[in-house]
């Protein structure tokens, strides 16, 4: 137990001071996800990757 600690301290520390969380992550992960099942599949992956960054803005 004490060695699993010593070798994660640094990421203790680092959630410990900066207290963020994978929620934007999982927002833009959701976005993509209502992106693919809107256009029910695009013919190329260019152009799903074109529709993506399109809509990531708005």
């Amino acid at each position: 137990m004490v060695e699993m600690f010593k070798n994660h301290l640094s990421g203790v520390v680092n959630d410990l001071l900066i207290n963020l969380c994978n929620a934007l992550a999982e927002r833009l992960k959701g976005r993509i996800q209502e992106i693919k099942t809107i256009g029910r599949g695009y013919k190329t992956f260019a152009n799903f990757r074109s529709a993506i960054s399109l809509f990531m803005v708005a």
